[in-house]
């Protein structure tokens, strides 16, 4: 990478809303309801308690994926930082762990940096905190749904992009889904520009399913969560007594399969609408795709992207790829 000059104000700060639009909960989870089989979309998870659990999770001895992405920052991200020249600009997507944000932003020194997150009061709040604790940075948050195409703010325009998308977070995508994210991630960042992604590894059955249903149960939670807050948003009465969490591997898609069985035959009322459970019914909830280094490489190959350094952990659990644009 050449430095680049006309650097932006290191002190600034700007929010960028552009407005993403806002999917109906009610249709979209009627959508998933009456759909054969059924599911709900991952993102109702996410409320207040939702995160709260997720961050119970990320602490469990059974969930490896935080703390050994963690590890390999630390031993590596010297290694990342050679790899780059000033005139930076880091672009996260998903304002999420603000651990990880914070050990790139110490390590690698950006002149500026790019969250995005489609959840507009925490993005702000994210970005605000960022911002009053590295005083030198530029920081512009953007308010979009970051799986489509993003326009940058214009005083990043100058800069190098390195974008970052930490925590495995790529396989919650399908590989089609995935291959189109990176397509996008590739057009943000432009030629030569970079992607540093977390990428969990395919392991024995065991060690992943008991990743995403621990023994105390709090996964299983967080997992019927997503029920509580459809009860709580859309005047639902899902029982969540009637509903056990399962999580399996599936050896021939590669990903942990997560679901809400029905013990029970029962009818639900969703947004006024009238759900049919049959005993032992299951309601998909979320997948988790894992990868082979190699698989990975192909399908970063697929989206226009070379893979600059990939690291792992000494158990071979967890990959960390640096990837570069091609062209």
């Amino acid at each position: 990478m050449q430095k680049q000059m006309n650097m932006p104000d290191k002190a600034g700060y700007a929010f960028y809303d552009y407005d993403p639009p806002e999917q109906d909960m009610a249709q979209a989870v009627l959508a998933g309801l009456i759909n054969e089989p059924k599911f709900i979309q991952p993102k109702y998870f996410y409320d207040q308690r939702g995160s709260e659990l997720f961050e119970q999770i990320t602490c469990l001895e059974e969930y490896y994926l935080t703390r050994t992405e963690l590890g390999l920052f630390d031993t590596y991200l010297g290694e990342v930082n050679n790899q780059l020249s000033e005139g930076l600009c880091l672009i996260e997507y998903g304002s999420g762990n603000s651990v990880k944000i914070r050990k790139l932003l110490e390590s690698l020194t950006p002149d500026a940096y790019v969250p995005v997150d489609i959840s507009k009061d925490h993005l702000r709040d994210n970005a605000e905190a960022v911002h009053r604790d590295f005083p030198g940075l530029g920081v512009f948050p953007v308010c979009a749904d970051f799986t489509s195409r993003l326009t940058l703010p214009p005083q990043v325009e100058m800069l190098e992009k390195m974008a970052f998308f930490p925590g495995s977070s790529i396989g919650n995508f399908s590989p089609a889904e995935a291959q189109l994210f990176l397509e996008n991630v590739r057009a943000t960042v432009g030629p030569g520009g970079l992607l540093l992604i977390g990428v969990d590894r395919k392991k024995d059955a065991s060690v992943l399913e008991k990743a995403y249903d621990d023994a105390t149960g709090v996964t299983a939670e967080f997992n019927l969560n997503a029920l509580a807050h459809i009860n709580w948003r859309l005047q639902a009465d899902f029982d969540l007594d009637a509903y056990q969490h399962i999580a399996r591997y599936n050896e021939a898609k590669g990903c942990i399969e997560m679901f809400l069985r029905s013990t029970r035959q029962q009818s639900v009322t969703v947004a006024g609408e009238q759900i049919a459970f049959a005993a032992d019914e299951l309601l998909h909830t979320e997948n988790s795709y894992k990868y082979d280094p190699d698989e990975f490489r192909s399908l970063a190959a697929s989206a226009g992207f070379i893979v600059d350094r990939h690291w792992t952990d000494n158990r071979g659990w967890f990959s960390l790829f640096l990837l570069k644009v091609t062209s």
